[in-house]
């Protein structure tokens, strides 16, 4: 088997192994996610329909780091298909200041997103919030059965989702896992539309596959630009993908490529001035007419101010910008994706971006940080009693 060119031998000599089959691997995961929540779907069903007959309940969604970024792309959808007031909260922001985000009479939906459930914070934001409010809901939504998440002991009701086998990473930096648990979120806030969201899946296949098999030697050229700042920019529920997409590739880089994100609006606000003649911006358009209007007129915008050494977009279909270096087109037959599933598979140009910039940068990407900075499940975090 070949991975963009590569062996399986010559991977695991480059310590990049692990990263390239779990990138290369999520359309096929996608898949299994979906087939596993069509299974559980009448116990889930059963699960939320108790959480949702409260009038007043208030979905909290979190997670710690990437996990955390999960909630921020799936906040919109909650609101709008299960009707409750929906927030997102990272784990390590509930630890520290519950009485912030958590009501005591306000019935509760804790969803949390965990690729192991072994990050110090994952139980405690658990915990605290059994604590603090008189009725919780817990869905847990993880990829290791083992994890001390999947086995948190609550007085409460409780339902646990795992995902199938593969999307447990074993690579430092989460990548099946984010997209496989984004699309698990996704999916379970619409379970009554299942089957027909099946074209959706479909769609979200034949876009990651031309990305992974058409695109990737372009992506493997831009990651051999002397870029040396990375912009990532996200409207909506693509907000999320762009802080995800900053992190991979700083992450698998071990820091060498600083990277910031923003909104396509907010970036006018101040942001803009970090852009140099060093600096890679990366626009991750909407495919909602409506918001594509301002993220065309940032684009018009940025040759105002410094030049950035390259610009790249990501676009479901549409013309290529003038304006941009390169455009990658995701449908050219007309097909649409709703804008709530695009982030599932825009995140891939930056998954694929970090691996391949790891790799010109002579790191491992299964192993990027060379002085241990930053490992697979966060260590040396102190958990406190909590006090209210």
């Amino acid at each position: 088997m070949k991975i963009w060119n590569y062996t399986t031998e010559e991977l695991e000599q480059l310590g990049a192994f692990h990263t390239a089959a779990e990138i290369y691997g999520q359309p096929g995961l996608w898949r299994k996610v979906h087939e596993k929540i069509s299974s559980e779907k009448g116990l889930i069903s059963a699960f939320l329909n108790k959480a949702t007959a409260h009038q007043c309940l208030r979905v909290v969604l979190t997670g710690a780091g990437t996990s955390a970024y999960i909630g921020l792309s799936l906040t919109g959808v909650y609101s709008r298909h299960v009707k409750k007031f929906t927030v997102a909260v990272p784990t390590t922001d509930l630890v520290t200041h519950a009485h912030d985000y958590l009501d005591r009479q306000t019935p509760t939906l804790l969803i949390s997103f965990a690729r192991s459930g072994n990050s110090p914070e994952s139980v405690a934001a658990a915990t605290i919030t059994d604590k603090y409010c008189d009725t919780v809901y817990h869905l847990i939504i993880t990829c290791d059965a083992t994890g001390a998440l999947a086995n948190f002991e609550t007085s409460f009701e409780k339902y646990v989702f795992v995902l199938p086998g593969e999307a447990n990473d074993q690579s430092l930096a989460m990548t099946g896992s984010y997209s496989g648990m984004l699309l698990a979120g996704l999916l379970i806030s619409r379970l009554s539309e299942l089957e027909i969201l099946s074209s959706q899946l479909v769609f979200l296949e034949q876009y990651a596959r031309k990305l992974l098999n058409t695109y990737w030697e372009d992506i493997r050229n831009l990651a051999k630009i002397d870029f040396r700042r990375a912009v990532f920019l996200g409207s909506g529920p693509l907000y999320g993908t762009a802080i995800e997409s900053q992190l991979k590739l700083q992450e698998l880089t071990d820091g060498i490529i600083i990277c910031k994100h923003d909104s396509f609006l907010g970036f006018r606000h101040g942001p803009k001035a970090v852009v140099d003649e060093k600096t890679l911006v990366f626009f991750l358009f909407s495919n909602n007419r409506y918001v594509l209007q301002y993220e065309r007129d940032l684009v018009d915008a940025m040759g105002n101010g410094h030049k950035a050494l390259h610009q790249a977009g990501l676009m479901e279909k549409g013309e290529k910008l003038s304006n941009l270096d390169q455009t990658f087109i995701l449908s050219e037959n007309g097909n649409h994706l709703e804008e709530d599933f695009l982030p599932v598979v825009s995140i891939l140009p930056a998954q694929m971006l970090g691996f391949f910039k790891s790799l010109h940068l002579g790191l491992s990407p299964d192993r990027p940080s060379v002085s241990g900075a930053i490992s697979r499940v966060v260590k040396g975090v102190n958990i406190y009693p909590f006090e209210q």
